[in-house]
């Protein structure tokens, strides 16, 4: 009888942790903390400050890209217009002022701050938490004129969790800084990972395909996300935890030889350095001797 009494106040304050934990409002604090990691992330960028002090307005457009990259791919997605950000005043008021402060404030105060490691823990651990909040929001966004399109859901909801990191080539390009070896898109972050991995698993809740509530689901998706971040910046951890499962399903769906194929090295003989082209201008050059000696 205890037993079941003690399991029944177990499953309570449970239901009633994660009911809680999924109805706490991300205004102001969760966005303010989005916002200062992103233009911090700005910030360290090559070439960022220059452009800050010669060119405020595309510094200004560079961050509002960072803050809100979500909302704008998820816009173009859904063929709504990639401005509709802006509709938020408060939000783009409070985000200019995180980026006003963190470029312009008298000897880097503010950047000084941000870097005294508890601080910037709690700031990225909040900034976490918000990116379960915009891919359960994407997901519920698109399931009002795409209810049963499973793909629509899954993209949208990634593109609001991770557009920032995925838009970032456009920003790279309005700064100049934009190099066709270092594009984003060749390779996928940990933040872009696990997003399509949290897309995924809201989505199949929100179709009924996964036997768990949503507010549970945020609380466990959101603790796995924060401890994993705060472990790697820890340790300084550079690697994905989702590396060994990537090898994993790569090898079973892809087969065994391709971990092998990046030890060959490819050369591109676009910029006329390539093997074939240097192979074809050493047979040119054979034949116009050989041409002359006859000659």
């Amino acid at each position: 009888m205890c037993g079941g009494l003690s399991a029944f106040a177990m499953e309570y304050v449970w239901e009633e942790v994660t009911l809680t934990f999924s109805r706490v409002p991300m205004f102001p604090f969760f966005d303010i903390a989005h916002y200062l990691v992103s233009v911090m992330t700005l910030r360290q960028q090559h070439g960022a400050l220059a452009v800050a002090w010669q060119n405020p307005l595309v510094s200004w457009f560079s961050a509002m890209m960072y803050c809100f990259g979500g909302g704008i791919l998820s816009a173009i997605l859904l063929g709504e217009a990639p401005v509709k950000f802006l509709e938020n005043n408060t939000n783009v008021l409070l985000a200019s002022s995180i980026w006003y402060i963190v470029f312009y404030c008298p000897y880097d105060i503010v950047s000084e701050c941000y870097r005294f490691p508890p601080v910037k823990l709690l700031a990225t651990g909040m900034k976490e938490v918000t990116r379960t909040w915009k891919i359960v929001g994407g997901i519920t966004h698109a399931s009002s004129n795409y209810t049963d399109a499973w793909m629509v859901l899954i993209a949208v909801g990634w593109a609001r969790g991770a557009g920032s990191n995925a838009i970032i080539n456009l920003e790279q390009f309005l700064r100049g800084t934009w190099k066709p070896e270092t594009s984003k898109s060749l390779k996928m972050s940990y933040p872009v990972k696990i997003s399509l991995v949290g897309a995924v698993l809201f989505t199949l809740q929100h179709a009924g395909k996964l036997p768990m509530e949503k507010h549970s689901l945020m609380f466990c998706y959101t603790f796995f996300i924060v401890v994993t971040k705060i472990a790697m910046m820890l340790t300084e951890s550079e690697s994905s935890p989702l590396t060994p499962f990537e090898i994993m399903l790569g090898r079973m769906l892809f087969g065994f030889w391709q971990s092998d194929t990046s030890s060959v090295p490819c050369k591109s003989s676009f910029n006329g350095t390539g093997t074939r082209s240097q192979h074809y201008s050493t047979n040119v050059e054979t034949k116009r001797r050989h041409n002359k000696k006859t000659e």
